[in-house]
């Protein structure tokens, strides 16, 4: 078994009468089976700390482990990789830039940076900041040095000098404000705006303007590769441990580090159930936003925003190479979830954020856990080369040692098990592999997922 642990943190408390008018959350015992289920029946992760926010006082509970080899458990104070929340916090330092009157969301974000900046225009349209934080300015894919890097630790040492060299040659492929592609690029870029206009640097803006004013004590930036006390270790799907990330000019992008405790008192006040000097800013970041990839969901200043089922939720989630996370609220009752865990699976942990915000959204089933099977390194070597899946499109199995790994073209490495000598599955996510022959002889490759059978053959 897994150490639980469950506690109750105080906060500025709201009017008993508005405490009683909101849906009921979930109860401890109820979150307990939930992560119980991932992390013992489904070994889908490792730890998960979640924190329940009710009239802005969070309540907690935690299951898990630090690592799969140390039996410490995951509390409201262990650190966890944050990822892509880490955007929420840059777009709350853009609003307060606007509600200040020092950016026009809408005017060209050459405006807020250095003088002779240049960055891609589109049909005589420049990008703007609200383009940036909505993920429509057309920005597609990574710099190809971070995409050599792979998974390890891909955004280190990429400093802000490169990423407007970059920017700066880019081509957009589509008119500016005409799609929704999430982009990392495009966050990072806005970055750069913010730091300019208020003269700072972004680890000490964020400092000053949100974690000092809500005494978040055990949040950092992850920029110097450094370990930190009190942190999990971050885990693959396979269980693996894995390095942590650390950031240069992406750190606006996914550098936090931070637990459920100071996450809460984020959200408690993000939804409004907390008075704090952030209120304007808060108040603004979803006054405005655009389509987001769904009928169901926009984007506006960093929050997604979805509307289901006659609920209204303000929500973000991240990943990075090792951990997961989502935080959100319900922008009528006020009501809050924050959930961080430290294994990355196909299937996430978003789910039961969403869950515990909304009992009307399910939790996703899990894959079937499959057992790995020892086979001989000569047998595996059979099956390395590559197969080409459709025109232009390839899977490549390479080896090392006693293990294989598959590359779809375009995508990362992911490691593969093995079932039997010609059966294998991945763990990162929900897919198999079959290893056969066709009627001539040639080598071929099923891959089976999401209920289909594609068969590649092999041409190298």
């Amino acid at each position: 078994m897994k150490p639980i642990i469950i506690g109750l943190a105080s906060a500025a408390l709201m009017a008993t009468a508005t405490l009683a008018q909101q849906p009921a959350m979930p109860t401890n015992a109820q979150i307990t089976q939930i992560l119980t289920d991932r992390i013992d029946r489904d070994q889908a992760n490792v730890g998960i700390a979640v924190a329940v926010i009710e009239a802005g006082v969070p309540r907690f509970v935690s299951y898990g482990t630090l690592d799969t080899g140390d039996s410490t458990p995951v509390d409201e104070h262990t650190l966890f990789e944050a990822g892509s929340i880490t955007k929420v916090m840059t777009n709350v330092l853009l609003a307060q830039q606007v509600v200040a009157g020092r950016i026009d969301l809408d005017a060209p974000l050459t405006d807020y940076l250095p003088a002779g900046t240049i960055l891609p225009e589109r049909d005589g349209k420049a990008i703007t900041a609200f383009d940036l934080a909505t993920h429509s300015a057309g920005f597609s894919g990574l710099p190809r040095a971070i995409m050599a890097k792979g998974p390890a630790n891909p955004y280190s040492g990429y400093d802000a000098k490169a990423l407007m060299t970059w920017i700066s040659e880019y081509q957009l492929p589509r008119p500016i404000g005409a799609k929704f592609e999430y982009s990392n690029v495009g966050i990072a870029l806005l970055a750069q705006a913010v730091i300019h206009v208020s003269g700072m640097s972004y680890a000490d803006l964020l400092q000053q303007e949100i974690l000092d004013p809500l005494a978040m004590t055990e949040t950092f930036l992850a920029t110097t590769g450094e370990p930190i006390a009190g942190m999990a270790s971050g885990h693959d799907a396979a269980g693996d441990e894995v390095p942590h990330w650390d950031m240069d000019a992406f750190a606006p992008v996914g550098g936090l580090v931070t637990s459920a405790a100071d996450l809460a008192k984020f959200i408690a006040a993000a939804s409004g159930q907390v008075q704090s000097p952030l209120a304007p800013a808060f108040a603004i970041m979803l006054d405005r936003t655009r389509p987001a990839g769904s009928p169901d969901q926009t984007v506006g200043l960093g929050w997604f925003n979805l509307m289901e089922g006659g609920r209204d939720i303000a929500w973000h989630n991240g990943i990075t190479g090792g951990f997961r996370s989502f935080a959100g609220f319900d922008r009528d009752s006020g009501n809050g979830v924050v959930v961080l865990s430290n294994m990355v699976t196909d299937s996430g942990i978003e789910d039961i954020g969403l869950h515990l915000l909304d009992s009307t959204l399910p939790l996703q089933p899990q894959p079937t856990r499959r057992e790995a099977v020892t086979v001989d390194p000569a047998i595996l070597a059979t099956h390395v080369g590559t197969y080409e899946l459709a025109p232009g499109v390839t899977i490549t199995i390479a080896q090392e040692e006693n293990r294989l790994f598959a590359q779809l073209t375009g995508q990362q490495r992911l490691a593969i098990f093995p079932e039997s000598d010609n059966r294998f599955f991945f763990r990162a996510v929900d897919a198999q592999i079959t290893f056969g022959t066709d009627d001539k002889g040639v080598a071929t490759l099923t891959l089976h997922q999401n209920g289909l059978d594609q068969v590649a053959t092999r041409v190298e």
